[in-house]
């Protein structure tokens, strides 16, 4: 499983992967975070899903990259011609995975911004190839392990949040997540998009560099839980049978 979360506040983007692969009974640690960056062009894109799959359709894309990059002057562009070579990639190999047994799977989000557009941009690409843009009412969207992160992110991230913010709530929809899913874990990639910067920053997070944070953080759910007003289960509690 996968877990990589973008996040589209009005500041900028955000974006966390975690970086372990499993595959049978092999465990490695590998990027999931793809960074392009030109004059007046950056983005980043991170895919989960069949591995293959996402390093055969990486490889098509960045030899369009070298040829075109110079036409992608709005990051829908971009967009549209990584949908391509995973399109392509589903021609050549989906037949074979599918009699080994195996679905098409990649899933891929992709944030920047190019010199034609306002305003910095996120998209989700289906494995299909079509694509949905990450509007301002639910400014994120995770893909890979999706469920374990989002009550996290529905009560607490909205789009005029600073990215600060953004970071600090998408570390935790990380660790609900790897807190719940064996095969989510540290370390963990970050990605940094500032509005109109044209220059993204990346970081990695070991485990031991938030071990303070979780830490605090779990006591701070026990301790809420514990301070929660309990009147209100008097009702059964003292109700006879």
């Amino acid at each position: 499983m996968t877990f990589c979360l973008g996040m589209r506040v009005k500041e900028g983007l955000v974006g966390i992967a975690d970086t372990r692969v499993t595959s049978g009974s092999e465990c490695i640690v590998a990027r999931k975070i793809v960074t392009y960056q030109r004059d007046r062009q950056s983005m980043f894109l991170m895919t989960s899903g069949l591995r293959s799959v996402r390093d055969k359709a990486l490889t098509y894309f960045e030899e369009l990259w070298d040829e075109k990059a110079g036409e992608f002057d709005r990051l829908f562009k971009a967009v549209n011609g990584f949908a391509a070579q995973v399109r392509r990639v589903a021609k050549e190999d989906k037949e074979a995975l599918a009699e080994s047994g195996l679905h098409f799977n990649i899933h891929t989000l992709i944030g920047g911004q190019m010199a034609n557009d306002h305003e910095h941009k996120l998209y989700m690409l289906y494995p299909q190839g079509n694509w949905v843009e990450v509007g301002v009412g639910t400014p994120y969207y995770i893909i890979g392990a999706t469920g374990y992160g989002k009550p996290v992110l529905d009560r607490t991230l909205k789009f005029e949040d600073s990215m600060r913010h953004a970071l600090k709530v998408g570390s935790l929809a990380f660790d609900s997540t790897r807190i719940s899913a064996a095969d989510v874990d540290f370390p963990i990639d970050v990605v940094l998009y500032r509005h109109d910067s044209f220059n993204l920053i990346e970081h990695r997070y070991e485990k031991e560099d938030l071990a303070d944070k979780t830490s605090w953080w779990q006591e701070r759910l026990r301790k809420s839980v514990s301070e929660l007003p309990s009147e209100w289960m008097e009702t059964i509690f003292t109700k006879r049978p």
